[in-house]
């Protein structure tokens, strides 16, 4: 993927509205609903289940090449799920698969369902910009829009996918995104200089603002702290846990010990070999995953015997 998809795609897809549909989808879009309201279990308690994420049998192509094969799982609302395994074994491109931003490789597509809050987000007409838009997504390298502002950076998503806001609007949802991310303190008094010129953790912290300020209801990190250095990493982590009260955080990461630290449940994925499709070998709570495994290829790679 190209690094002007990657901005695009980290400002909530500002012009995915081309990006190819899957087999699924037809000519007329449709938007996605609002969340339903939560459910009442048992005893009558309430039980908020709004924003996880349930998939089904997910096989994922990229033309004829099966790159991921038969992933189901369950993401629970508000927490974080961390995706680990070996280099190539699928699980940035099932991350992807999320919201749909692998379609802008030409010939992706899918088979299987991707279902949240009762909709399927490969369902009949269902328009990727629209999922996109919902479910927002950081990636690897911070890159902010190197000619735009750091208040630009924030609302730039916003500005192209919403109605047009008055200034005090702006401003206020420019304040309240960069609250959000850990970061309107640091640069309150710079806001008309450029994103670029900030350090790469606050460069990091700047996406994940601009990402929030679009209101998803899911947050998608691909290995958000790769490239940042451990006072950054840890800032970011921090981040995460504060951001998953409000937000169903996905995070794919090669460091174990940041899965161990920030994740409640972990998905383990790995490869039978070159050419071969991806699948998810195990998934559980994080604590169980690190600890006391039920796959032995779980355990092999948690260990450090191969990855």
């Amino acid at each position: 993927m190209s690094s002007n998809n990657h901005l695009v795609a980290t400002a909530s897809a500002l012009e995915e509205s081309t990006a190819p549909r899957s087999e699924a989808s037809v000519t007329e879009p449709v938007d996605i609903p609002a969340p339903a309201p939560s459910e009442t279990a048992a005893g009558g308690v309430a039980v908020d289940t709004r924003n996880g994420i349930e998939v089904t049998d997910l096989d994922i192509y990229y033309s004829k090449f099966l790159a991921v094969e038969g992933v189901s799982m369950t993401i629970n609302p508000r927490s974080i799920t961390a995706l680990i395994g070996p280099s190539g074994c699928g699980k940035s491109t099932f991350l992807r698969s999320l919201n749909r931003m692998h379609e802008v490789i030409d010939g992706a597509y899918v088979r299987g369902s991707v279902v949240i809050n009762g909709n399927d987000l490969y369902g009949p007409g269902v328009d990727p910009v629209a999922v996109r838009r919902k479910i927002g997504m950081v990636f690897q390298r911070p890159n902010p829009f190197p000619t735009m502002s750091i208040f630009d950076n924030v609302i730039a998503g916003h500005k192209l996918n919403s109605k047009r806001m008055k200034r005090s609007e702006t401003e206020d949802l420019v304040e309240k995104s960069l609250k959000s991310a850990n970061l309107w303190k640091e640069v309150k008094d710079r806001l008309d200089k450029p994103g670029s010129g900030l350090s790469g953790g606050q460069q990091q912290r700047l996406c994940i603002a601009r990402a929030i300020a679009t209101s998803p209801d899911v947050l998608l990190m691909d290995e958000p702290c790769s490239a940042l250095d451990p006072i950054s990493t840890l800032a970011i982590e921090e981040l995460m846990l504060e951001l998953k009260n409000d937000y169903t955080i996905v995070i794919v990461t090669h460091n174990m010990q940041q899965a161990a630290r920030v994740s409640n449940r972990t998905g383990f994925f790995s490869i039978a070999g070159t050419g071969k499709p991806g699948n998810l070998i195990e998934m559980n709570s994080t604590e169980k995953i690190f600890s006391n495994p039920t796959q032995q290829e779980t355990q092999d790679y948690v260990t450090g015997r191969f990855g």
